[in-house]
């Protein structure tokens, strides 16, 4: 090959990649350089604009010193933590579900059984309507018909059904989603509520009740982590499982929990450590999203996440330097907690 054909093959490669490269220092090397350089400024949009001409000063660690002297700053920290603890629960609802999706998937369900099973809930719905009369009637049996043809759907399909249902959520907007969970959560009408109250309880103000706002939250993410791209991941890890290694362990008389935890769960492992490394990263990224439509970082800061602290500082109160020194903050926080992970997780991983 010529010199001429190489620098000639060398400038076309160049020349596709050239629009990613641009793209990725527009929108991500120049932005990163500017909140690094701005966290050890006094910039704010309310004094360094346009229209003003105040002289934008360099204060070294000052934005730092004054961080980790704020109390607000150490509250919003609790809060990203704490909201954090429902991370293993939203692993084993993943990876429960996802055992449950590939045992329907193996196993040949007869379909004799699931045809009497939602006979039986279609006949309860009708005799709902024809007691409770059109209104809650008619909603049970519209829920009880979709109850019945999912099941026997699901059957069919052996599980296709039951993946594409508990995956759906995923589909749906996020916003659409917090929406309809504060919808839920009303005190005055929703549903969770008139639940607890036929039932006897009192139920509490979900989102306004400064103890309860964030545990409101942790259950919205535990609903959405039981299928979400986890329970993917995990399903994809449970079809790569040897069947042989089943059949050998159950001829040796193993139990279902010694082949789940001698058998599933160490095949489990790399894709069990890939889970929780881009956990914790997204859970000590994340909060903003539901918080903002859900709560608006209340009650009186009780939801109130790291992330959402950097939104305020930066995009309300215009303290672009404060805001930047709380991300670099948190970049260092995950960085240090995912260096961690690697450390300890993994070893486990790899055996």
């Amino acid at each position: 090959m010529s010199a001429g054909t190489a620098r000639r093959r060398w400038l076309v490669g160049m020349g596709f990649l050239l629009p990613n490269f641009l793209g990725f220092c527009a929108f991500t090397l120049v932005p990163l350089a500017l909140s690094f350089g701005m966290a050890f400024t006094d910039w704010d949009i309310l004094r360094h604009n346009i229209f003003r001409h105040e002289a934008l000063h360099f204060v070294g660690f000052d934005n730092f010193t004054r961080l980790f002297g704020d109390p607000q700053f150490w509250r919003d920290l609790g809060n990203t933590l704490f909201l954090m603890l429902g991370l293993p629960f939203g692993i084993a609802g993943s990876l429960g579900a996802a055992l449950l999706l590939t045992r329907v998937g193996r196993r040949r369900c007869a379909v004799g059984p699931a045809l009497v099973v939602a006979t039986l809930i279609f006949v309860a719905s009708g005799l709902v309507l024809l007691r409770g009369g059109m209104a809650g009637g008619g909603l049970a049996m519209l829920l009880g018909t979709f109850s019945a043809s999912v099941l026997v759907a699901g059957v069919l399909t052996r599980g296709t059904v039951y993946r594409t249902l508990f995956y759906l959520p995923s589909f749906t907007s996020g916003i659409a989603t917090f929406v309809l969970w504060k919808n839920l959560y009303n005190p005055h009408g929703g549903p969770i509520n008139l639940a607890l109250s036929r039932l006897g309880f009192d139920p509490p103000n979900w989102l306004g009740d400064y103890g309860w706002a964030k545990p409101a939250l942790m259950i919205m993410a535990l609903w959405a982590a039981i299928g979400s791209n986890n329970m993917i991941l995990y399903l994809a890890a449970l079809g790569n499982v040897s069947p042989e290694l089943y059949e050998a362990a159950e001829i040796d008389g193993a139990s279902p929990g010694q082949r789940f935890w001698n058998i599933t769960w160490p095949q489990l492992a790399p894709t069990t450590f890939f889970i929780v490394v881009t956990g914790v990263v997204a859970g000590l990224q994340g909060g903003f999203e539901m918080a903002r439509p859900m709560t608006q970082g209340g009650p009186a800061g009780a939801t109130t996440t790291l992330s959402y602290l950097i939104f305020t500082e930066g995009f309300e109160t215009g303290r672009l330097a404060y805001a930047s020194a709380v991300a670099w903050f948190l970049f260092v926080l995950v960085f240090i907690l995912s260096l961690l992970n690697f450390r300890f997780l993994n070893r486990h991983a790899d055996d």
